[in-house]
Protein backbone atom coordinates (compact mmCIF):
# COMPACT_ATOMS: atom_id res chain seq x y z
CA UNK A 1 0.00 0.00 0.00
CA UNK A 2 2.80 2.30 0.67
CA UNK A 3 4.51 1.68 -2.64
CA UNK A 4 1.04 2.62 -4.22
CA UNK A 5 0.46 5.68 -2.28
CA UNK A 6 3.98 6.69 -3.53
CA UNK A 7 3.69 6.01 -6.97
CA UNK A 8 0.08 7.69 -6.92
CA UNK A 9 1.72 10.83 -5.73
CA UNK A 10 3.98 10.72 -7.94
CA UNK A 11 1.46 10.48 -10.73
CA UNK A 12 -0.53 13.50 -9.80
CA UNK A 13 2.98 15.46 -9.09
CA UNK A 14 3.75 14.54 -12.55
CA UNK A 15 0.47 15.92 -14.15
CA UNK A 16 0.66 19.00 -11.15
CA UNK A 17 3.92 19.80 -12.53
CA UNK A 18 2.64 19.38 -16.81
CA UNK A 19 2.59 22.96 -18.15
CA UNK A 20 -0.59 22.04 -20.14
CA UNK A 21 -2.56 19.38 -18.78
CA UNK A 22 -3.91 21.02 -15.60
CA UNK A 23 -5.23 23.73 -18.10
CA UNK A 24 -6.93 21.03 -20.32
CA UNK A 25 -8.30 18.99 -17.91
CA UNK A 26 -10.30 22.60 -16.56
CA UNK A 27 -10.76 24.03 -19.68
CA UNK A 28 -11.23 21.63 -22.39
CA UNK A 29 -14.88 20.26 -20.79
CA UNK A 30 -16.27 23.68 -20.25
CA UNK A 31 -15.31 24.64 -23.73
CA UNK A 32 -16.86 21.71 -24.94
CA UNK A 33 -20.00 21.59 -23.28
CA UNK A 34 -19.95 25.56 -23.98
CA UNK A 35 -19.81 25.21 -28.01
CA UNK A 36 -20.33 22.20 -29.21
CA UNK A 37 -23.60 21.84 -28.42
CA UNK A 38 -24.26 25.70 -30.18
CA UNK A 39 -22.65 24.33 -33.39
CA UNK A 40 -23.52 20.59 -33.57
CA UNK A 41 -27.43 20.44 -34.06
CA UNK A 42 -29.57 18.47 -36.40
CA UNK A 43 -31.90 21.53 -36.43
CA UNK A 44 -32.29 22.99 -39.82
CA UNK A 45 -32.59 26.73 -39.76
CA UNK A 46 -32.18 29.66 -42.05
CA UNK A 47 -33.85 27.45 -45.12
CA UNK A 48 -33.66 29.77 -48.11
CA UNK A 49 -37.16 29.97 -50.04
CA UNK A 50 -38.32 31.21 -53.37
CA UNK A 51 -42.56 31.62 -53.93
CA UNK A 52 -43.12 31.65 -57.44
CA UNK A 53 -46.29 33.23 -57.35
CA UNK A 54 -48.81 32.68 -60.61
CA UNK A 55 -51.79 33.50 -58.14
CA UNK A 56 -51.53 36.47 -56.45
CA UNK A 57 -54.33 35.72 -54.32
CA UNK A 58 -55.17 35.92 -49.90
CA UNK A 59 -53.88 32.53 -50.39
CA UNK A 60 -50.66 33.14 -51.70
CA UNK A 61 -50.60 36.25 -49.67
CA UNK A 62 -50.52 34.28 -46.87
CA UNK A 63 -48.38 31.60 -47.48
CA UNK A 64 -45.78 33.95 -47.80
CA UNK A 65 -46.47 35.57 -44.47
CA UNK A 66 -46.33 32.31 -42.73
CA UNK A 67 -43.45 31.80 -44.50
CA UNK A 68 -41.65 35.22 -43.23
CA UNK A 69 -42.75 34.68 -39.60
CA UNK A 70 -41.33 31.02 -39.04
CA UNK A 71 -37.94 30.86 -37.33
CA UNK A 72 -36.74 28.17 -39.48
CA UNK A 73 -37.67 29.50 -42.84
CA UNK A 74 -36.16 32.76 -44.97
CA UNK A 75 -38.55 33.91 -47.91
CA UNK A 76 -35.79 35.20 -49.91
CA UNK A 77 -37.99 35.66 -53.17
CA UNK A 78 -41.57 36.60 -54.17
CA UNK A 79 -41.89 36.38 -57.83
CA UNK A 80 -43.27 34.99 -60.97
CA UNK A 81 -40.48 34.00 -62.81
CA UNK A 82 -39.63 30.48 -61.98
CA UNK A 83 -36.91 30.39 -64.17
CA UNK A 84 -34.70 32.62 -62.29
CA UNK A 85 -35.39 31.07 -59.36
CA UNK A 86 -34.79 27.66 -60.23
CA UNK A 87 -31.30 29.24 -61.55
CA UNK A 88 -30.75 30.37 -58.14
CA UNK A 89 -31.10 27.00 -57.10
CA UNK A 90 -28.97 25.96 -58.64
CA UNK A 91 -26.14 28.28 -57.79
CA UNK A 92 -27.13 27.35 -54.55
CA UNK A 93 -28.52 30.81 -53.36
CA UNK A 94 -31.98 29.12 -52.68
CA UNK A 95 -32.96 25.68 -50.63
CA UNK A 96 -36.77 25.47 -51.90
CA UNK A 97 -38.81 26.20 -54.61
CA UNK A 98 -42.77 26.83 -54.09
CA UNK A 99 -44.57 27.31 -57.21
CA UNK A 100 -48.56 28.33 -56.30
CA UNK A 101 -50.66 27.59 -59.96
CA UNK A 102 -53.00 30.19 -61.55
CA UNK A 103 -56.27 30.85 -60.39
CA UNK A 104 -55.24 28.08 -56.77
CA UNK A 105 -57.05 30.11 -54.62
CA UNK A 106 -60.77 30.18 -56.93
CA UNK A 107 -59.92 26.41 -58.34
CA UNK A 108 -59.78 25.46 -54.30
CA UNK A 109 -63.61 26.92 -53.93
CA UNK A 110 -64.92 25.43 -56.73
CA UNK A 111 -63.37 22.48 -57.84
CA UNK A 112 -59.99 20.34 -57.77
CA UNK A 113 -57.05 23.40 -57.84
CA UNK A 114 -53.96 22.42 -59.36
CA UNK A 115 -51.61 21.32 -57.21
CA UNK A 116 -48.96 23.54 -55.34
CA UNK A 117 -45.20 22.14 -56.43
CA UNK A 118 -42.26 22.59 -54.00
CA UNK A 119 -39.00 21.98 -55.12
CA UNK A 120 -35.76 21.33 -52.89
CA UNK A 121 -31.96 21.35 -53.45
CA UNK A 122 -31.16 18.25 -52.37
CA UNK A 123 -27.33 18.20 -52.87
CA UNK A 124 -27.41 18.61 -48.82
CA UNK A 125 -29.61 15.77 -48.69
CA UNK A 126 -30.58 16.79 -44.48
CA UNK A 127 -31.42 20.64 -45.11
CA UNK A 128 -33.12 19.89 -48.25
CA UNK A 129 -35.61 16.89 -46.90
CA UNK A 130 -36.12 18.89 -43.76
CA UNK A 131 -36.40 22.16 -45.27
CA UNK A 132 -39.01 20.69 -47.55
CA UNK A 133 -40.93 19.28 -44.56
CA UNK A 134 -41.03 22.59 -42.90
CA UNK A 135 -42.37 24.08 -46.18
CA UNK A 136 -44.63 21.47 -46.65
CA UNK A 137 -46.03 22.11 -42.27
CA UNK A 138 -46.35 25.79 -43.18
CA UNK A 139 -48.32 25.33 -45.98
CA UNK A 140 -50.65 22.94 -44.74
CA UNK A 141 -50.78 25.22 -41.62
CA UNK A 142 -52.32 28.31 -43.62
CA UNK A 143 -54.32 25.99 -45.96
CA UNK A 144 -55.90 24.82 -42.73
CA UNK A 145 -56.35 28.21 -41.26
CA UNK A 146 -58.46 29.55 -44.20
CA UNK A 147 -60.44 26.38 -44.19
CA UNK A 148 -61.19 27.09 -40.58
CA UNK A 149 -62.17 30.61 -41.39
CA UNK A 150 -64.77 29.11 -44.44
CA UNK A 151 -66.11 26.57 -42.07
CA UNK A 152 -65.92 27.79 -38.64
CA UNK A 153 -68.05 25.50 -37.59
CA UNK A 154 -66.51 22.31 -38.66
CA UNK A 155 -64.64 20.20 -35.88
CA UNK A 156 -60.63 21.39 -36.02
CA UNK A 157 -59.05 19.22 -33.88
CA UNK A 158 -58.91 15.42 -34.36
CA UNK A 159 -55.54 14.64 -33.30
CA UNK A 160 -53.69 15.87 -30.11
CA UNK A 161 -49.57 15.02 -30.48
CA UNK A 162 -47.65 14.88 -27.23
CA UNK A 163 -44.20 14.35 -27.47
CA UNK A 164 -42.55 12.31 -24.11
CA UNK A 165 -39.49 12.69 -22.32
CA UNK A 166 -37.71 16.34 -24.38
CA UNK A 167 -41.27 18.31 -25.11
CA UNK A 168 -39.50 20.82 -27.05
CA UNK A 169 -38.00 18.26 -29.63
CA UNK A 170 -34.71 19.77 -28.24
CA UNK A 171 -31.53 18.37 -30.00
CA UNK A 172 -29.40 19.88 -27.81
CA UNK A 173 -30.76 17.42 -25.17
CA UNK A 174 -30.19 14.52 -26.80
CA UNK A 175 -26.87 15.83 -27.92
CA UNK A 176 -25.45 16.87 -24.54
CA UNK A 177 -24.83 13.47 -22.75
CA UNK A 178 -23.31 12.07 -25.52
CA UNK A 179 -20.40 15.39 -25.72
CA UNK A 180 -20.26 14.40 -21.84
CA UNK A 181 -19.31 10.68 -23.18
CA UNK A 182 -16.39 12.16 -25.72
CA UNK A 183 -15.38 13.92 -22.78
CA UNK A 184 -14.79 10.78 -21.04
CA UNK A 185 -13.25 9.11 -24.22
CA UNK A 186 -10.40 11.32 -25.00
CA UNK A 187 -9.46 12.65 -21.44
CA UNK A 188 -9.64 9.12 -19.53
CA UNK A 189 -8.97 7.03 -22.70
CA UNK A 190 -6.34 9.71 -24.55
CA UNK A 191 -4.54 10.81 -21.69
CA UNK A 192 -3.64 7.27 -19.41
CA UNK A 193 -2.18 5.62 -22.93
CA UNK A 194 0.07 9.13 -23.58
CA UNK A 195 0.96 8.91 -20.00
CA UNK A 196 2.50 5.38 -20.42
CA UNK A 197 3.82 5.67 -23.43
CA UNK A 198 5.73 8.54 -22.57
CA UNK A 199 7.62 7.00 -19.87
CA UNK A 200 8.26 4.48 -22.56
CA UNK A 201 9.77 7.12 -24.44
CA UNK A 202 12.06 8.96 -22.18
CA UNK A 203 12.83 5.77 -20.23
CA UNK A 204 11.67 6.23 -17.06
CA UNK A 205 9.22 3.00 -16.82
CA UNK A 206 12.75 1.24 -16.99
CA UNK A 207 13.58 2.24 -13.56
CA UNK A 208 10.02 1.00 -12.24
CA UNK A 209 10.51 -2.19 -14.44
CA UNK A 210 13.60 -3.38 -11.94
CA UNK A 211 12.25 -2.42 -8.80
CA UNK A 212 9.80 -4.99 -7.05
CA UNK A 213 6.32 -3.16 -7.87
CA UNK A 214 3.88 -5.61 -8.91
CA UNK A 215 2.25 -4.82 -12.52
CA UNK A 216 -0.64 -4.47 -10.79
CA UNK A 217 0.23 -1.62 -8.57
CA UNK A 218 1.97 0.27 -11.06
CA UNK A 219 -1.20 -0.22 -13.45
CA UNK A 220 -3.49 0.93 -10.38
CA UNK A 221 -0.94 4.00 -10.16
CA UNK A 222 -1.56 5.03 -13.83
CA UNK A 223 -5.30 4.51 -13.87
CA UNK A 224 -6.61 6.38 -10.21
CA UNK A 225 -5.66 9.51 -11.01
CA UNK A 226 -7.47 9.29 -14.34
CA UNK A 227 -10.59 7.80 -12.60
CA UNK A 228 -10.71 11.10 -10.18
CA UNK A 229 -10.07 13.65 -13.18
CA UNK A 230 -13.02 11.65 -15.14
CA UNK A 231 -15.39 12.17 -12.36
CA UNK A 232 -14.22 16.08 -11.78
CA UNK A 233 -15.20 16.64 -15.49
CA UNK A 234 -18.55 15.16 -15.51
CA UNK A 235 -19.10 17.56 -12.46
CA UNK A 236 -18.25 20.20 -14.73
CA UNK A 237 -20.36 18.91 -17.58
CA UNK A 238 -23.21 18.41 -15.57
CA UNK A 239 -22.83 21.86 -14.27
CA UNK A 240 -22.28 23.38 -17.51
CA UNK A 241 -25.55 21.89 -18.58
CA UNK A 242 -27.85 22.93 -16.26
CA UNK A 243 -26.57 26.78 -15.97
CA UNK A 244 -26.55 27.29 -19.73
CA UNK A 245 -28.54 25.00 -21.21
CA UNK A 246 -30.99 24.16 -18.30
CA UNK A 247 -30.92 20.07 -18.78
CA UNK A 248 -30.81 18.85 -15.51
CA UNK A 249 -31.22 15.01 -15.26
CA UNK A 250 -34.50 13.66 -14.21
CA UNK A 251 -33.63 10.60 -12.85
CA UNK A 252 -30.64 10.31 -9.81
CA UNK A 253 -27.42 11.65 -9.86
CA UNK A 254 -25.78 8.86 -8.11
CA UNK A 255 -27.10 6.82 -11.14
CA UNK A 256 -25.06 9.03 -13.11
CA UNK A 257 -22.15 8.78 -10.77
CA UNK A 258 -22.33 5.20 -10.97
CA UNK A 259 -22.49 4.75 -14.71
CA UNK A 260 -19.65 7.44 -15.33
CA UNK A 261 -17.54 5.61 -12.33
CA UNK A 262 -17.94 1.36 -14.75
CA UNK A 263 -17.33 3.51 -18.37
CA UNK A 264 -14.08 5.63 -17.19
CA UNK A 265 -13.26 1.84 -15.57
CA UNK A 266 -13.62 0.36 -18.82
CA UNK A 267 -12.32 3.20 -21.02
CA UNK A 268 -9.00 3.66 -19.33
CA UNK A 269 -8.42 0.23 -18.32
CA UNK A 270 -9.00 0.01 -22.80
CA UNK A 271 -6.32 2.79 -22.98
CA UNK A 272 -3.59 1.12 -20.71
CA UNK A 273 -3.97 -2.09 -22.55
CA UNK A 274 -3.17 -0.15 -26.23
CA UNK A 275 0.01 1.74 -24.78
CA UNK A 276 0.87 -1.52 -23.65
CA UNK A 277 1.10 -2.50 -26.69
CA UNK A 278 2.44 0.02 -27.98
CA UNK A 279 6.22 1.88 -28.30
CA UNK A 280 6.12 5.73 -29.68
CA UNK A 281 3.68 8.39 -29.12
CA UNK A 282 2.34 8.30 -32.57
CA UNK A 283 1.93 4.74 -32.43
CA UNK A 284 -0.38 5.26 -29.79
CA UNK A 285 -2.43 8.26 -31.13
CA UNK A 286 -3.17 6.23 -34.26
CA UNK A 287 -4.64 3.42 -32.56
CA UNK A 288 -6.40 5.34 -30.19
CA UNK A 289 -7.81 7.77 -32.85
CA UNK A 290 -9.15 4.25 -34.69
CA UNK A 291 -10.82 3.22 -31.98
CA UNK A 292 -12.41 6.49 -30.66
CA UNK A 293 -13.72 7.10 -34.55
CA UNK A 294 -15.58 3.70 -33.77
CA UNK A 295 -16.68 4.52 -30.93
CA UNK A 296 -18.12 7.68 -32.09
CA UNK A 297 -20.04 6.73 -35.30
CA UNK A 298 -20.94 3.30 -34.28
CA UNK A 299 -21.89 3.63 -30.45
CA UNK A 300 -25.13 5.43 -31.08
CA UNK A 301 -23.86 8.52 -29.83
CA UNK A 302 -24.76 10.98 -33.07
CA UNK A 303 -26.85 8.09 -34.97
CA UNK A 304 -29.59 5.92 -33.89
CA UNK A 305 -28.01 2.27 -33.72
CA UNK A 306 -31.64 1.52 -34.95
CA UNK A 307 -30.92 3.13 -38.37
CA UNK A 308 -27.78 0.91 -39.09
CA UNK A 309 -27.84 -2.12 -40.77
CA UNK A 310 -28.81 -5.29 -38.63
CA UNK A 311 -25.17 -6.65 -38.65
CA UNK A 312 -23.98 -3.24 -37.51
CA UNK A 313 -26.05 -3.19 -34.41
CA UNK A 314 -25.19 -6.47 -33.43
CA UNK A 315 -21.38 -5.75 -33.19
CA UNK A 316 -22.21 -2.43 -31.79
CA UNK A 317 -23.07 -4.87 -28.44
CA UNK A 318 -19.16 -5.16 -27.63
CA UNK A 319 -18.75 -1.52 -27.85
CA UNK A 320 -19.17 -0.09 -24.09
CA UNK A 321 -20.24 3.65 -24.98
CA UNK A 322 -23.31 1.94 -26.44
CA UNK A 323 -24.17 0.93 -22.89
CA UNK A 324 -23.53 3.99 -21.15
CA UNK A 325 -25.03 6.51 -23.68
CA UNK A 326 -27.96 4.66 -22.96
CA UNK A 327 -27.99 4.82 -19.04
CA UNK A 328 -26.83 8.81 -19.69
CA UNK A 329 -29.93 9.63 -21.73
CA UNK A 330 -32.25 7.61 -19.98
CA UNK A 331 -31.81 9.17 -16.40
CA UNK A 332 -31.85 12.66 -18.02
CA UNK A 333 -34.70 12.65 -20.12
CA UNK A 334 -36.83 9.65 -19.43
CA UNK A 335 -35.88 9.34 -15.16
CA UNK A 336 -34.69 6.03 -15.35
CA UNK A 337 -34.03 3.99 -12.28
CA UNK A 338 -30.93 1.60 -12.17
CA UNK A 339 -32.96 -0.99 -11.62
CA UNK A 340 -34.87 -0.66 -15.02
CA UNK A 341 -31.34 -0.46 -16.97
CA UNK A 342 -29.98 -3.27 -14.66
CA UNK A 343 -28.63 -4.77 -17.81
CA UNK A 344 -26.71 -1.53 -18.98
CA UNK A 345 -24.80 -1.67 -15.79
CA UNK A 346 -24.14 -5.50 -16.04
CA UNK A 347 -22.58 -5.18 -19.78
CA UNK A 348 -20.22 -2.36 -18.34
CA UNK A 349 -19.28 -3.93 -15.51
CA UNK A 350 -18.28 -6.86 -17.67
CA UNK A 351 -16.26 -4.89 -20.19
CA UNK A 352 -14.74 -3.33 -16.78
CA UNK A 353 -13.18 -6.07 -15.28
CA UNK A 354 -12.36 -7.51 -18.87
CA UNK A 355 -10.60 -4.33 -19.72
CA UNK A 356 -8.71 -4.25 -16.47
CA UNK A 357 -7.28 -7.31 -16.32
CA UNK A 358 -6.23 -7.05 -19.69
CA UNK A 359 -4.06 -4.26 -18.73
CA UNK A 360 -2.27 -5.60 -15.83
CA UNK A 361 -1.36 -8.80 -17.49
CA UNK A 362 -0.39 -7.33 -21.03
CA UNK A 363 1.95 -5.13 -18.81
CA UNK A 364 5.71 -6.85 -19.19
CA UNK A 365 8.30 -6.15 -16.64
CA UNK A 366 11.72 -6.44 -18.09
CA UNK A 367 14.67 -6.63 -15.52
Amino acid sequence: MRTFIVLLQKEFLQIKRHSFLPKLIIAFPILIMLIMPLIMTMDVKNVNVALVDFDHSTTSRRIATNIEASEYLTLKYNLNDYQYVLSQLEEGKVDVIIEVPDNFERDMLIATPDKISITANAVNATKGGIGMQYVIQSISKTLIELQKEQNPDQISELITVENRFNPTLNYRHYMIPALMIMLFILICGFLPALSIVGEKENGTIEQINVTPVSRLTFTLSKLVPYWIIGLFVLSIAMVVALLVYGLAPGGSIATIYFGAILFIFTISGFSVTIANFSETLQQTMFVMFFFVMLFILMSGLFTPIDSMPEWAQHFTLILPPRYFIEILRSVYLKGTSILEMWHNFVALGISAIIFNILAAITYKKQA
